[in-house]
């Protein structure tokens, strides 16, 4: 039975850490969060599936449900099927976008488009993402193969550390890219989930 104006988030595990942060400062109580594995995006092909599932096991509790995924390389898929169902999620491509907004993500791709982006949450886990995931702590030699047509890292930061600029620093150097960090704090994030969290109740299902 749904509880009168409560949302469900849906949301990419790389997302975790920020929206609970969102949810704690903003008292959200109303707001419930659940995260599928981050891994996913090492595969988007299987996001749109994974989503389907959590909304139909959802659709009966909530009076509102949002996805905390923007389109991330699921190719319109994502959209497709929320459209019909009405249900929104984050703005722009990827959490790259939505964390710089629209207008800095496009000034940094214009500047260099050879550019890989690190956010607090890739930062802190760049090893096993991108060392180990991508197999280069085993195959160093393709290395310069995946990052050919790469001249910069540039670190999306989400709070204000030292330590973590510290971490991508050490990152683009391991890949041999020039480093650049932008302060974003949640950026398009925060936005849009104050909106969805405040806006009046609009039925799902």
């Amino acid at each position: 039975m749904k509880t009168p104006g409560s949302i469900l988030i849906i949301a990419c595990g790389a997302l975790a850490h920020e929206i609970a942060a969102l949810k704690r400062l903003n008292g959200w109580d109303h707001v419930d969060l659940q995260c599928l594995r981050a891994d996913l995006h090492n595969h988007p092909q299987k996001i749109t599936g994974a989503v389907k599932e959590q909304i139909d096991k959802a659709r009966n509790n909530y009076d509102r449900i949002y996805i905390g995924y923007a389109d991330c390389g699921t190719g319109g898929l994502l959209d497709a099927l929320l459209e019909p169902e009405q249900i929104e999620r984050l703005p722009g491509a990827h959490c790259y976008e939505f964390f710089a907004t629209s207008r800095v993500f496009n000034e940094l791709s214009d500047a260099e488009l050879g550019t890989l982006y690190l956010t607090d949450y890739l930062t802190r886990h760049f090893d096993r993402i991108i060392i180990k995931g991508f197999g280069l702590d085993r195959h160093p030699d393709i290395q310069t193969m995946m990052f050919a047509n790469y001249k910069k890292l540039v670190y999306l930061s989400q709070v204000r550390d030292d330590a973590l600029v510290e971490q991508a620093r050490k990152a683009a150097d391991r890949l041999g890219l020039e480093f650049e960090h932008r302060h974003t704090g949640y950026g398009d994030l925060e936005s849009s989930l104050t909106s969805i969290a405040t806006q009046t109740s609009t039925k799902v299902g």
